[in-house]
């Protein structure tokens, strides 16, 4: 079967998006996989698909499915931006500000005047059975008000904050995140048997109290060049722990993000870009 596409990036973290307001569209992991790949297919770190909503007061049904497993996953928050800058493109909405609802949430996307695009990320959620987080029998280090989880064996040691932003996330602080062992805790982080379902480890630097860098090892996709409900969760993690003020910008390895967060009972809220690198078609293998 053809399957028109469209290619875009949001603080380089990039996206294969896939129209299916006309028509339903049911594509099995195994396309899903071939779509996502850098070289046999299209390549994404995340597959998009834009749906209709049946459900008064939302426009459009978001759903977001990994580019390496074809899983389905809860939310991308540089997804988001990128789905609204599509549906504005593609004439699918006029409005500045949109509804989408994702398999586990609502979302809010405004369009704003430079291009950019802001997502209201809703509350965080620390409760350890909404990521899901077992903490059983460790002791965390308290630090303002918030808990710094051990985790240990013996190669690896880390303490991370451990935050949902409709996904799990494991944040640790670093010194510098040029040098951190991304490429050796990110794997051990996110496959360990306290995350039942893996998790998102993220790795920041504390560069003032308004700035940090961070890099992000994602759940089946490894260390991308952005993630927006990490950069999130690192923001949230950070204000909790004493470290940081409400509103921050966070310069990821593809660009630059800002979120707000005004603290517990408000939501978080993420400006970033949104950017169309291509369109194309393909022959999709059966």
């Amino acid at each position: 079967m053809k399957l028109r596409f469209t290619k875009m990036q949001g603080a380089g973290n990039d996206f294969v998006v896939l129209d299916a307001t006309g028509q339903p569209l049911a594509l099995d992991e195994a396309q899903l996989r071939f779509l996502g790949d850098r070289r046999f297919g299209v390549g994404a770190d995340q597959i998009l698909v834009v749906e209709r909503s049946l459900t008064p007061g939302v426009d459009f049904r978001y759903r977001i499915f990994n580019g390496g497993t074809g899983e389905e996953v809860e939310h991308c928050g540089n997804g988001a931006r990128c789905f609204m800058r599509f549906v504005r493109d593609r004439g699918l909405t006029t409005r500045d500000v949109v509804q989408v609802e994702t398999v586990n949430n609502r979302l809010e996307l405004r369009m704003q005047a430079d291009g950019r695009v802001t997502v209201d990320m809703n509350e965080p959620m620390f409760e350890h059975a909404r990521l899901p987080f077992d903490g059983s029998g460790l002791v965390p280090r308290e630090l303002g008000g918030f808990e710094l989880w051990p985790l240990q064996d013996e190669h690896h040691r880390c303490e991370v904050a451990v935050v949902s932003m409709g996904n799990p996330h494991a944040v640790q602080r670093v010194d510098d995140v040029d040098t951190a062992a991304v490429e050796s805790l990110g794997p051990w982080v996110e496959a360990h048997a306290r995350f039942a379902r893996h998790v998102n480890a993220g790795f920041m630097q504390v560069v003032g109290r308004d700035r940090i860098r961070l890099r992000v090892h994602e759940r089946g996709a490894g260390e991308t060049l952005a993630c927006g409900t990490g950069a999130c969760a690192a923001v949230v993690a950070g204000i909790r722990l004493g470290w940081l003020d409400g509103r921050v910008d966070v310069e990821m390895r593809g660009g630059l993000l800002t979120i707000e967060w005004g603290g517990p009972g408000h939501p978080v809220l993420m400006t970033g870009p949104a950017v169309r690198v291509f369109d194309g078609e393909l022959e999709l293998p059966a």
